[in-house]
């Protein structure tokens, strides 16, 4: 390794999940994963992405990628993440799975350089962290009453979509009196939108997530100018520059650190969705540990917090992360405050 410079080193994992898990994207029962660690001046620094095949992206192609430009992260010496992510961003344009990766280890490594963890290097209140929802997806109706059954939760999530839709959240409202949130996954017509969501409400739902096509900004509009319930842009929020445009057809974002390019462009999405008045999502894709902490530390900025993912998974990665009466919590460790104890 050169003097100054940094050692970069990776490893998937593919972790299952408790349940096949379901959406209107699909099923899948394990979530690949590309982990990824940084080594400077003594100090490790620990970074995940989820491999998401709707959008395109394998770990396989992750990999290539770090592997053809290793050299170039291995010379830069890291003294600041935003610098980092600058870097990252040029050396890997376009590529923002990959980048989330480099520049979650590279804010955990800097953490621990500086002896403090991210919650403090930002000067954020760890008890402000709101409760986490647990994600109930798409599945025959008893199946996903049993897993309410199984997990009780102070919020769930419901994957939505499908041609039975009422009748699950009538299902799931019968075994249980915690609040919903549904995620169409853009799997609605405005037509159904607009039939659903009054009737979404008395079943006591609190927010919908993207019930439209992306893309479909004329038709969000009108949904929300018909709608009591807050609707969250997911699909139509992946990059920066989507925020902006997602002010007028939508009530707030879903930031996701995968799908932006990591910590440093999540906290500027946030700053520029409140700037507009917006609400704030930060959610899941499924993350180990390591994923997990970050999104915690991040959570006392957002209104909504969708970090699931180790609820979701039956194995795991890494230690430090605990649940308090549906909040996710992190030690007060340096960086992102995890153990990591599978890598290879």
């Amino acid at each position: 390794m050169m003097a100054g410079g940094m050692r970069v080193s990776w490893c998937e994992s593919r972790l299952p999940f408790r349940y096949p898990f379901t959406t209107s994207k699909g099923t899948k029962t394990h979530q690949p994963a590309l982990i990824v660690r940084l080594e400077q001046d003594g100090f490790m620094g620990w970074g995940e992405a989820p491999a998401i095949s709707y959008y395109g992206v394998s770990v396989e192609q992750m990999i290539t990628e770090l592997e053809r430009k290793r050299s170039d992260v291995e010379g830069f010496t890291l003294s600041n993440p935003e610098d980092f992510w600058r870097f990252l961003d040029g050396v890997f344009p376009g590529q923002s799975f990959l980048v989330c990766a480099l520049d979650m280890a590279g804010w955990d490594l800097f953490g621990k350089m500086r002896g403090q963890s991210l919650t403090e290097l930002w000067g954020l209140d760890a008890a402000q962290v709101p409760v986490s929802d647990y994600t109930i997806g798409m599945d025959a109706v008893p199946r996903m009453v049993e897993k309410v059954r199984a997990l009780p939760w102070p919020m769930y999530k419901v994957k939505v979509g499908g041609s039975e839709d009422l009748q699950v959240l009538e299902a799931l409202r019968a075994v249980t009196d915690a609040p919903f949130r549904v995620d169409a996954n853009a799997g609605w017509s405005l037509d159904e939108a607009l039939g659903l969501l009054p009737r979404l409400s008395r079943l006591g739902v609190t927010l919908v997530e993207q019930p439209l096509a992306t893309g479909d900004a004329v038709g969000m509009q009108r949904l929300k100018e018909a709608s009591s319930l807050p609707l969250i842009a997911d699909e139509s929020c992946v990059l920066e520059q989507d925020v902006a445009g997602c002010a007028g057809p939508f009530h707030g974002v879903n930031i996701k650190l995968t799908k932006c390019g990591g910590i440093t462009p999540a906290r500027r999405m946030i700053a520029e969705a409140r700037r507009l008045g917006m609400q704030v999502m930060i959610g899941s894709m499924s993350e180990s540990t390591i994923g997990s902490a970050a999104i915690t530390h991040l959570a006392p900025l957002v209104d909504h917090l969708d970090n699931d993912g180790t609820l979701l998974l039956s194995e795991d990665v890494a230690s430090g992360l605990r649940w308090v009466e549906g909040r996710p919590v992190v030690t007060d460790q340096p960086g992102l405050g995890i153990d990591v104890y599978a890598f290879h």
